[in-house]
């Protein structure tokens, strides 16, 4: 693999977080970004651990043990974007930390910019004497869009960049472009060249929905205490999208609606939200190497930019097509057993967490993909198998499902001082094929996959079920009830 820069940033570089995923986007930035190490500077709140020692000595790079609050994240981040010349770059890796108003800054400063989610201040997510409404990811997403609208151009910030959302998108993209080329149809390639032909692309191969389907099936050699939260990435994340409302891109060809669901008072919005928390929604989805399974269907941002990306609209600007798009997600099977416990105990917060590094894991894989449904092959499944083995040997400090996240920033980056002056973009609006070139290195077997499974297949049978048999892919039959 070669390990030339890629890229080089002439000012200086800020990265916010310290956690598993700041941990391991370290060691890639300096493997292929030219940077000036002396003008890097890690915060974080915490003080310094082993395994955080150590990379900040292996880097030479400064730390900064400083909460980034609401009240001086101006004061501690300006000087350090702007000391020095040239432009600097904000990699904000983060939580409790405003996504927006820190992009804001930067593109202020004239500083790229890049984050993995459209994080809150602290007490967003916790919030319980607000409504359900304003804890989604699509109050969320809708400040960066607002944002967009009013300052158009500008510094480059890249929003929603690891890989889900990030790198999810970016594979719907090449998956759809392999399907069309397998039913024949004969449209543009190698692919549409805006938004609009993006959707109509989609539309005409008769795509009905995507899920963003992963199985981590990653172990370690002991087994989780009880009252520990144990996950293969940050807790304090999963957590806090576990507990927003499940929420998804809500299709054209729905025709059944949950009891508890809701729509936005924003009639722009292309989802809808449950009363209920993800992290205690299941769904049926399918992923290749275990088949069928239950996933969890936890808020993302990428469930909302794709179904809004892949709307086709008439010329008086009604949709005539949307795709459903929601996560399906089991994780560990240690994550499995703490939200088990979590919710069982009331959502009482864990006595304490852990993540699980390289080291302590003993084998297993992240298969993280998009299942591309309701089409005339039924259902395509594209993605990243990752296992712990080849992550270990690719690059220091990152299990499985972190390096896919990790690689997805640096595309983004790459990327971002590329095109330095094109305003505030999701992953959806960014050149799959130049961020896939960067990341796919880093991500194992990367191939697609046909099935057909389908929500309806092997039901055991037993009891009666609310199912719609007429067309397998309505989410009234993806939905567990």
């Amino acid at each position: 693999m070669t390990t030339d820069p890629l890229a080089r940033i002439s000012g200086p570089v800020v990265i916010i977080g310290l956690g598993s995923i700041g941990r391991g986007t370290l060691p890639l930035v300096d493997r292929h970004i030219e940077f000036d190490r002396s003008r890097c500077t890690v915060i974080d709140p915490n003080p310094l651990d082993e395994r955080a020692r150590r990379i900040i000595d292996t880097y030479g790079v400064s730390y900064v043990q400083e909460a980034i609050t609401e009240s001086n994240y101006r004061s501690v981040l300006t000087g350090l974007l702007t000391e020095g010349e040239g432009q600097g770059f904000c990699i904000n890796l983060s939580v409790d930390t405003s996504s927006l108003e820190i992009m804001r800054l930067c593109r202020e400063l004239g500083v790229l910019y890049i984050d993995t989610v459209v994080e809150p201040w602290e007490g967003f997510y916790y919030d319980t004497g607000t409504d359900n409404e304003l804890r989604t990811n699509q109050a969320l997403r809708s400040t960066v869009l607002a944002e967009r609208r009013a300052s158009p151009g500008g510094t480059t910030a890249v929003s929603c960049c690891g890989a889900n959302p990030g790198m999810v998108s970016w594979f719907v993209k090449a998956a759809l472009v392999q399907l069309v080329a397998d039913l024949g149809l004969g449209l543009t390639e190698p692919a549409p060249g805006d938004r609009a032909g993006w959707a109509r692309y989609m539309q005409a191969a008769g795509v009905k929905g995507v899920h963003i389907a992963e199985r981590d099936t990653q172990r370690a050699a002991n087994p989780k205490p009880i009252g520990v939260f144990w996950n293969t990435w940050s807790v304090d994340g999963f957590i806090s999208e576990g507990l927003q409302p499940a929420e998804l891109g809500w299709g054209t060809h729905e025709r059944w609606t949950p009891a508890n669901a809701r729509r936005f008072a924003d009639a722009d919005s292309p989802a809808i939200f449950l009363e209920q928390p993800g992290a205690n929604t299941r769904v049926r989805t399918w992923c290749p190497s275990e088949g069928p399974q239950y996933g969890f269907l936890v808020t993302h941002n990428e469930s909302l930019s794709i179904a809004d990306f892949f709307t086709a609209r008439a010329d008086d600007g009604t949709v005539e097509f949307r795709p459903t798009c929601h996560y399906a997600y089991h994780p560990c099977n240690d994550a499995v057993l703490s939200f088990h416990e979590f919710f069982g105990c009331g959502c009482r917060m864990p006595r304490d967490q852990w993540v699980l590094d390289e080291t302590e894991i003993v084998d297993g894989r992240d298969e993280l993909g998009v299942l591309l449904y309701g089409h005339e092959r039924n259902a395509y499944w594209y993605g990243s198998q990752l296992t712990i083995e080849e992550a270990r040997a690719l690059v220091p400090d990152n299990n499985a499902t972190g390096l896919q996240v990790t690689s997805a920033v640096l595309a983004g980056i790459v990327w971002a001082i590329e095109h330095p002056e094109v305003g505030i973009v999701e992953t959806d609006d960014m050149d799959h094929r130049r961020c896939l070139e960067v990341q796919v290195p880093y991500l194992g077997n990367v191939a697609g996959f046909y099935t057909d499974w389908t929500p309806l297949t092997d039901r055991p049978g037993l009891f009666p079920e609310d199912i719609d048999p007429d067309d397998p892919w309505q989410f009234r039959n993806v939905l567990v009830h």
